[in-house]
């Protein structure tokens, strides 16, 4: 059956998805990229962005990276994701971080207030722009996905809005060892548990905490 999962979104010890001033030269704001560093050294992520000099670990880490990649029909990320423009769109030149040939190969829908042209990118890949609210974004993505599931890729005020309205299945957090003391925080003023999260499984590995939450069934 289908799904709407987040899959390896990396978090601070104090609970912070991206750091503080966030721009061009620092998309994940101030020491962000320090909640990422236990995919970036993975086997799966080093093939998918890496320039091949780079093998990859293996291990817990590289299982949940590659883990996160199957089964996976379409993607939905926030504009902050996708851009650090701001506002409504200046033209068209911006067409994400990736480059020609970005690692999703499928239907990626972007939240933004902003309409614009889809982007038809290389490797399967094709950016839809959705201005007209996060379940509209969730519908298109599942008739895109044709039963398969559906990732909410980021940033933490997406997600935080597809958890407020109860719409993710799972989610898979890894809770990296350091503080970032401030940027955006992803529970803040969210109950997972009268929302109808629970944790069903931890495991740790040498970089992270790996801790899986669903949503109770029925």
């Amino acid at each position: 059956m289908s799904k709407v999962k987040v899959c390896c979104f990396g978090i601070s010890l104090d609970g912070y998805g991206a750091g503080p001033q966030q721009d061009l030269s620092n998309p994940l704001g101030l020491n962000g990229i320090n909640v990422h560093l236990w995919h970036i050294s993975t086997q799966t992520f080093q093939r998918q962005h890496g320039d091949g000099t780079v093998e990859g670990t293996r291990g817990i880490d590289n299982s949940f990276e590659a883990q996160g990649l199957e089964n996976v029909g379409a993607w939905i990320m926030g504009r902050n994701m996708f851009s650090p423009l701001r506002g409504p769109w200046p033209n068209e030149d911006w067409k994400g971080w990736w480059g020609d040939n970005p690692p999703y190969h499928v239907p990626v829908f972007v939240l933004t207030h902003y309409p614009r042209p889809s982007i038809e990118m290389e490797g399967g890949t094709t950016f839809h722009f959705i201005s007209d609210g996060l379940e509209s974004a969730l519908h298109k993505a599942r008739q895109a996905a044709k039963g398969k599931d559906v990732r909410i890729g980021g940033g933490v005020a997406t997600i935080r809005q597809y958890l407020s309205a109860g719409l993710i299945d799972e989610m898979h957090l890894a809770i990296s060892p350091t503080l970032l003391g401030s940027g955006e925080h992803l529970f803040r003023d969210l109950d997972l548990g009268k929302l109808g999260y629970f944790c069903e499984d931890s495991i740790f590995s040498e970089k992270a905490a790996h801790v899986v939450i669903k949503k109770i069934s029925g």
